[in-house]
């Protein structure tokens, strides 16, 4: 038996989700009305997007400054998108803007993981081996594993749960944001001052 999709059932997940009605519509179909699982298949459905989009070249976007309150922390990001037009979306300014105050409260120290250097890997590596000594070998493994996956969610910007909603990491809004705005995005780099550090 199937559940009768109603516009106000749509209009309600495109306001959670951002996706479009087509998409919207056909989700709560395939989840039979249930709005949890059709925001679950929408995510998964972005997740795929945005990774069809990753190796398309994205030469413009936008270079955003935040200077916090008093003057003591400042940030200054680079995120690129496809088009010109992207880059002027009220969207893409906020999600931009997001990642400066995201850079000024939580203090990454790199992008992604594949840019956290390998001397830093093994000297985590290390005192989390020695903070377990005595377990068995394969508990010690998986122990240091789950501490390293602690260590890049402080210092890997996209690891990071977004400040605005903890649930969420900034790679998950990034996704996101990807399938909604239907262009690759990618956070190019960034560096964030301090007074005094």
């Amino acid at each position: 038996m199937s559940t009768t999709i109603t516009a106000q059932m749509v209009n309600d997940l495109r306001t959670a989700t951002g996706a479009g009605l087509l998409d919207c519509k056909k989700a709560l179909t395939e989840a039979n009305g249930n709005i949890e699982e059709a925001v679950t298949i929408l995510r998964k459905k972005g997740a795929a997007s945005a990774a069809k989009k990753a190796d398309r070249a994205t030469k413009e976007g936008l270079v955003e400054s935040y200077i916090h309150v008093g003057g003591k922390v400042g940030v200054l990001i680079e995120v690129n998108c496809e088009t010109d037009f992207v880059a002027r979306n009220d969207d893409f300014k906020a999600f931009v803007k997001d990642l400066c105050l995201q850079i000024a409260a939580a203090n990454p120290a790199v992008v992604s993981r594949d840019q956290v250097p390998e001397a830093d890997l093994a000297k985590e590596r290390e005192i989390a081996a020695a903070q377990v000594q005595g377990k068995p070998p394969a508990a010690v493994q998986k122990i240091v594993e789950g501490k390293l996956e602690k260590y890049y969610s402080t210092v890997c910007l996209l690891d990071q749960p977004f400040v605005k909603l903890p649930e969420k990491t900034i790679k998950d809004i990034l996704t996101e944001k990807i399938a909604k705005i239907g262009e690759n995005i990618q956070i190019r780099r960034f560096v964030r001052f301090q007074l005094g550090a």
